[in-house]
């Protein structure tokens, strides 16, 4: 098993590399404030072998700086924040529309959510292990069983507040009524309930890897993007960034027109910061994400449809 290294052994190493460190001091400031661990998946993609997993020497390419690495790893950070902040707004609007649509029409049952009659009996059998035994910690769900001692549950607009995103796309997976499916993904422009969902999976996807700090530009998905709404997926970038940004970009201007545009304006300006850091950075992004970083395109084919 390898040994804990200091930061004056991760530059000595570094530079046995082939990294260019030109101001060490800046360079040990990072390596506290990033991590050589972390840092390190900032750096493969200039190692002689990328994208080689296997067998590598983790020697990097003749004029691989640093400051390259750095530059690349602020950039994921950047656009990590910016998704969080998008991501935060579709999650809000799809539960709430879903709580406000259903609630309405089954008004007779408050907690429709765990109703065999609606939704598939699995997920009412599951539903106190995997969801509830976690709401009820809650301080508003206590006051609830606190003043409605009988109650088993809270009501719908209060208990799906606290379910989480992958909680409410099982949910809506769940459902039994292709109608009341389709009711929700209309909402957002989606004809399909299947791309609905496949849009809302790469969304928790994408939520899922901002939110555990992994990267995320050269992330790839779970599942392959379906064609819809969003615009035409190529082959080679299905399940990469650059379908998922499609996908995030349509939904998040269904809800408004606006932060779909703050949404394209934050990320080119994010890229733009990077690309002017080193010209070699521009090829890695595009690269990874399998799409060229014009994003002001997306949003306009977007808005023809």
């Amino acid at each position: 098993m390898k040994k804990a290294t200091t930061i004056e052994q991760q530059i000595i190493l570094l530079r046995k590399r082939n990294v260019e460190i030109l101001d060490k001091e800046k360079a040990k400031e990072n390596l506290l404030d990033i991590g050589y661990y972390r840092l390190g998946f900032y750096f493969f993609p200039f190692e002689v072998t990328y994208p080689q997993l296997k067998k590598r020497d983790h020697q990097m390419k003749a004029g691989t700086k640093f400051t390259d690495a750095v530059a690349l790893y602020y950039f994921d950070f950047d656009i990590r924040n910016i998704f969080m902040k998008y991501i935060s707004r579709i999650e809000v609007a799809f539960r709430t529309y879903m709580t406000y649509t259903l609630s309405n029409r089954y008004k007779q049952d408050p907690c429709w959510f765990v109703n065999p009659n609606i939704v598939d009996q699995s997920f009412v059998d599951n539903f106190d292990s995997s969801c509830y035994d976690d709401i009820r910690k809650n301080a508003n769900i206590r006051r609830h069983h606190k003043h409605y001692k009988t109650d088993k549950y809270a009501p719908a607009w209060k208990t799906l507040e606290n379910m989480t995103l992958g909680s409410m796309l099982t949910l809506y997976t769940s459902l039994k009524s292709v109608t009341d499916k389709r009711d929700i993904s209309l909402y957002f422009g989606v004809n399909q309930t299947a791309v609905f969902e496949n849009y809302m999976e790469t969304i928790r996807c994408i939520r899922n890897i901002c939110a555990h700090g992994s990267v995320l530009y050269d992330s790839k998905l779970f599942h392959e993007v379906k064609r819809g709404p969003a615009g035409k997926i190529e082959a080679d970038e299905k399940y990469r960034l650059g379908a998922a940004i499609k996908v995030i970009s349509y939904m998040i201007g269904r809800i408004s027109s606006n932060r779909q545009h703050d949404l394209i304006i934050e990320l080119n300006k994010a890229f733009m910061a990077l690309k002017n850091k080193g010209a070699g950075l521009q090829p890695i992004v595009e690269t990874a994400t399998h799409m060229v970083w014009d994003l002001a395109s997306i949003s306009q084919l977007q808005a023809t449809k």
